[in-house]
């Protein structure tokens, strides 16, 4: 069994228990529902601003705790000051020590796009990122078969929200569907763990014409982005680079100051 199958069984059984606790009914209710989202694609694309998709992270299965000290309040408001698109919330507690509280916290603090970064597995968690004040969710084509993505992918845009599809590899594109917004091309590989950019520059002239280009994590110099900005992506996310400071919304400010 991989990394990747624990979680997702793992998360099966959370789910499975967040529905006993909190209906959809009550979800529906919250503040919240009928927000309209912010467009994290006209974020990412807004030329004012660095297409760096900044993310809250507390720990991760490969690197253990990352920062234990830093506030959600203090990581957000420090991105947003930075001057990034969005802002991505881990909302996983056992493997990445995030929970929905973290999003909810940040909802209010942030004015721009925020991401529930989570493992997506069922109907009742797209639901919910819309009660907690998220913009836009995403979905891993490695845990998810095809109509799968195609009836959460339809779900989320009938809730307002917008969809960034995870992929690694080409079979992946695969599950692709046209109510999908954004594209992210991980160069982590979540089976093992191991980092390569390479992947996203291989993946590039195969993603859809009609989406918004992002590449994802293992991204720590300016010049590496630089680099994937030529191939013709428009968004980075990271988290652990900036994470790892004493002071995550400097170093996102710094590293946008180096990419300009």
């Amino acid at each position: 069994m991989t990394i990747l199958d624990e979680i997702i069984a793992r998360k099966k059984i959370d789910v499975a228990q967040a529905k006993q606790n909190v209906s959809i009914q009550e979800l529906e209710f919250s503040p919240y529902f009928k927000r309209t989202c912010i467009s994290a694609t006209e974020s990412i694309c807004n030329p004012l601003k660095s297409g760096i998709i900044a993310e809250h992270k507390r720990k991760s299965p490969s690197k253990g705790i990352i920062n234990p000290n830093c506030t959600v309040i203090d990581v957000v408001e420090g991105y947003e000051k930075a001057g990034a698109s969005c802002i991505s919330v881990l909302t996983d507690e056992p493997y990445f020590g995030g929970t929905i509280s973290d999003l909810l916290i940040a909802r209010n603090r942030v004015a721009i796009p925020l991401l529930r970064k989570d493992f997506i597995v069922d109907e009742y968690q797209i639901v919910e990122a819309k009660s907690i004040g998220a913009d836009f969710i995403l979905l891993i084509a490695a845990c998810l078969q095809k109509q799968q993505v195609q009836t959460y992918a339809k779900l989320a845009k009938s809730l307002g929200l917008q969809i960034l599809l995870e992929v690694h590899t080409k079979e992946e594109l695969d599950v692709y569907c046209p109510e999908i917004d954004m594209v992210g091309v991980n160069n982590r590989n979540l089976k093992d763990f191991s980092v390569d950019i390479a992947r996203s520059i291989e993946l590039y002239p195969l993603l859809p014409n009609e989406v918004v280009k992002i590449t994802e994590s293992g991204l720590h110099s300016p010049q590496e982005v630089k680099t994937l900005k030529k191939v013709g992506f428009q968004g980075f996310l990271m988290g652990e680079n900036f994470m790892k400071h004493e002071n995550p919304g400097q170093a996102c400010k710094d590293f946008s100051v180096q990419i300009r």
